[in-house]
């Protein structure tokens, strides 16, 4: 693998590097608009899977700051997802008691002799 640093490799790889985080940080900044307006995520059509660039090599030293901050963004927006699914599976949970009127199956009779 070539390290390219200097001249116009080096800018050219900066910029696919720089091209590739910010398809990364759209994606994560379309998921945290949907987060934020739950009406719209049933309008927006799913994102496409995200692959990593190949052939970069090693991301720019310079731009570790800004990956970083994807990633805890992506980090956020990820628990932010798993919270509301299991708020989703709790609401359903309680739903189906409701409907049926049955939180436990227990026995019920009337006393007639009062």
């Amino acid at each position: 693998m070539t390290l390219m640093t200097g001249g116009k490799a080096g800018e050219d790889w900066r910029g696919a590097w720089s091209a590739a985080l910010d398809e990364l940080e759209l994606d994560v900044a379309t998921i945290e608009a949907m987060l934020a307006d739950e009406h719209r995520h049933a309008e927006t059509p799913p994102a496409s899977l995200w692959k990593p660039p190949t052939e970069l090599g090693a991301l720019p030293l310079e731009l570790k700051p800004r990956a970083d901050e994807i990633l805890t963004r992506q980090l956020k927006a990820a628990q932010e997802i798993a919270r509301r699914l299991t708020a989703n599976r709790q609401q359903i949970a309680v739903t189906a008691r409701i409907e049926t009127g049955e939180a436990v199956k227990r026995p019920v009779y009337v006393d007639r002799a009062m």
